[in-house]
């Protein structure tokens, strides 16, 4: 890990107990509090932290990257060295969760269990043929809104509740999380809230070479949870993640759309405290 790049990290629990490290989606706060209270409770040093140029991790340029999907697998696998020298359980989700599979496959050594949430197993952009690709009609309407005023934070949790609400998750925990995510971003230049919000800078990265091909060398205990009502990465995604990894374990929420709700809190910790 680069020692020019600094990342936002929060931490929850004994930092003795075994590491699960949580990947942001891009933001750390795609993690719901819930949910890392209840695994530090069960036993785990919890951190969430926030993918570059997102958050309060170093911000450069989002407009144009000068890294890789490689290189934020490589940060994950720094900062789980950097945080204990055992090997780590790790998580993402969303894109986070192409960034840990991505680092599990090219630093298995420093990961023990995987957890991928919401999310698929190619790159953003075209999707194979086999797999589900996000729903049209839900595209349209959510990307046909005119973007908000990116230095008015009301207009920014609006426009994040507006977007839960099409997707089919609760605008009114969309509406306090964008405004959280908003309060921690690096400046209100549109280029950097756009990063936090909608995750923009991750479409413009390099994610070659293709890795789903290599799934089935995954030697880890893995978890797939999906929600059945996700518009934007359809459940078929997670089906395939789970079929492809050997041994993984498919949890799908049924009443859950693209964002961990905090009611799953209980079920999906205990998951991830099984592997």
């Amino acid at each position: 890990m680069s020692e020019k790049i600094k990342f936002g990290v929060e931490h929850f629990g004994d930092r003795a107990a075994p590491l699960l490290l949580l990947a942001g989606g891009t933001t750390m706060l795609s993690w719901p509090d819930p949910l890392c209270q209840a695994l530090a409770r069960g036993g785990r040093h919890v951190v969430r932290y926030d993918l570059r140029d997102c958050g309060e991790s170093t911000t450069a340029d989002p407009d144009a990257p000068a890294y890789t999907l490689r290189d934020l697998a490589a940060d994950a696998a720094a900062l789980a060295r950097e945080l204990d020298d055992r090997p780590a359980h790790l998580a993402g989700i969303g894109v986070g969760g192409m960034v840990a599979q991505v680092a599990a496959l090219d630093h298995s050594e420093v990961f023990s269990a995987l957890t991928l949430v919401g999310t698929r197993p190619v790159a953003p952009g075209p999707v194979d043929g086999d797999l589900p690709d996000h729903d049209g009609a839900t595209m349209g309407r959510l990307f046909s809104r005119p973007m908000p005023d990116w230095s008015d934070r009301t207009a920014v949790a609006r426009f994040a509740a507006d977007g839960a609400e099409i997707l089919g998750d609760d605008p009114d925990a969309a509406r306090v999380r964008a405004e959280r995510i908003y309060d921690r971003a690096q400046s209100t230049a549109p280029a950097v809230q756009m990063a936090n919000h909608l995750g923009m800078v991750f479409s413009k990265l390099d994610c070659g070479p293709r890795w789903r091909e290599r799934l089935p060398e995954l030697e880890v205990p893995t978890l797939v949870v999906h929600g059945r009502r996700d518009r934007f990465f359809p459940v078929g995604n997670g089906e395939a993640l789970a079929r492809e990894i050997p041994g993984a374990r498919l949890l799908v929420l049924e009443q859950a759309a693209t964002a961990l709700p905090d009611t799953a809190a209980d079920e999906v910790s205990a998951a991830m405290l099984s592997l």
